[in-house]
């Protein structure tokens, strides 16, 4: 059987570059809008950052994580500006880059 992670971890690694997904998105496809603060603690324990693009996962409001697992604020910016998506005062425009096609789960 498939843990909550695991398919926290199947949504995050479908995200194409250039585009991300809130916390409460996440969530939301993993079966439960009320699981953001879940996938929040699923990401900082990511196994394989590789694989599963992390970084590529924000707040509600588009801003990064002041604590990216992976080496702080500025290199979750740095990796989404690596994939051309624009972070203004930490923040991502979701109109332009929220990822709204469906996951296959």
């Amino acid at each position: 059987m498939e843990s909550v992670f695991d398919r926290i971890y199947n949504i995050v690694s479908q995200i194409p570059k250039g585009k991300v997904l809130t916390y409460g998105d996440v969530a939301k496809r993993a079966g439960n809008k009320r699981w953001a603060r879940v996938v929040g603690y699923a990401l900082h324990q990511n196994p394989d950052q590789s694989k599963i693009p992390c970084h590529r996962v924000v707040n509600r409001e588009g801003r990064v994580a002041q604590a990216f697992v992976f080496g702080g604020e500025n290199e979750q910016i740095k990796l989404l500006l690596s994939e051309g998506v624009e972070v203004v005062n930490s923040k991502v425009d979701l109109e332009k880059y929220r990822w709204k096609e469906d996951i296959l789960l």
